[in-house]
């Protein structure tokens, strides 16, 4: 088989990337085909990386990149907070991304999922300041990733900050930066916890064409102390469907489209 993935693996991907694990049986279900078919995309998709079989299935690979820290408290409570809606938030994402586009991504568990969300895809240019979605990004052949460099400015943080990341991004120009925020108020717009960081995201937003927020609904009318840009700058809002109608409504009325998942 290829490298690039064809239509029923594509399908397989998809669906594994919104249940997480599935049996043979699931599988045959959501894209047809037979079972011997499928048992051989399974090991197409194992040997890129990106699942693991299972018996009588397969299940997502969680990066092995992420282990020193898994009892840490700090980031399990990151991690597992809203995993699910940032999961389904990153699937939304990564359907507006099309071939041969240049998008950034932004630090951020809700721009990791959106990472994630690719690590299939092909002929897709991917700029982070984010060590861990260069790392998960980094074995796959079909994107071509690039990190910012930088410094990492506090403890147990993914971010690149500084004036190498804003040198950096002064030479790159992006179609889509996928934007995690901390908080996202209609008055006082995108906002994050570091105003390093900020400085850093600022800078993606005005090399970009279009700016997409993705924040789960507990994001939606919070402020954090650092302030990113004015909700006049963004142009798509990704949320869960958490968000109430009120809340939507303040957001479009500002022209902001509003995708809810």
């Amino acid at each position: 088989m290829p490298t690039q993935l064809n239509d029923r693996v594509e399908k397989i991907m998809k669906f594994l990337l919104r249940t997480g694990t599935a049996s043979i049986e699931e599988i045959l279900a959501e894209v047809g085909s037979s079972a011997p078919s499928i048992r051989r995309d399974l090991v197409f998709l194992e040997n890129r990386g990106l699942i693991r079989r299972t018996h009588g299935g397969a299940t997502l690979l969680e990066p092995l990149l992420y282990e020193p820290f898994r009892y840490d408290r700090f980031f399990q409570a990151r991690e597992q907070r809203f995993a699910n809606e940032k999961r389904r938030i990153g699937l939304a994402a990564a359907e507006m991304i099309e071939e041969h586009e240049t998008i950034g991504l932004t630090a951020g568990t809700t721009a990791t999922s959106v990472g994630r969300s690719l690590r299939h895809r092909n002929h897709i240019q991917v700029v982070t300041n984010a060590i861990n979605i260069g790392m998960e990004l980094c074995n796959q052949p079909g994107i071509r990733t690039y990190l910012t460099g930088g410094t990492i400015s506090w403890e147990w943080s993914f971010s690149l900050a500084g004036n190498a990341a804003l040198n950096f991004l002064n030479d790159v120009y992006m179609d889509k930066v996928f934007l995690s925020v901390i908080g996202l108020d209609v008055e006082r717009g995108a906002t994050t916890l570091e105003t390093d960081e900020a400085l850093v995201f600022r800078k993606m937003l005005k090399q970009s064409k279009q700016v997409i927020v993705v924040a789960d609904s507990s994001k939606l009318g919070e402020v954090s102390p650092a302030f990113i840009c004015p909700i006049s700058e963004v142009h798509t809002l990704i949320t869960d469907t958490g968000a109430t109608d009120e809340t939507v409504a303040a957001f479009t009325n500002r022209g902001v489209k509003v995708v809810r998942v």
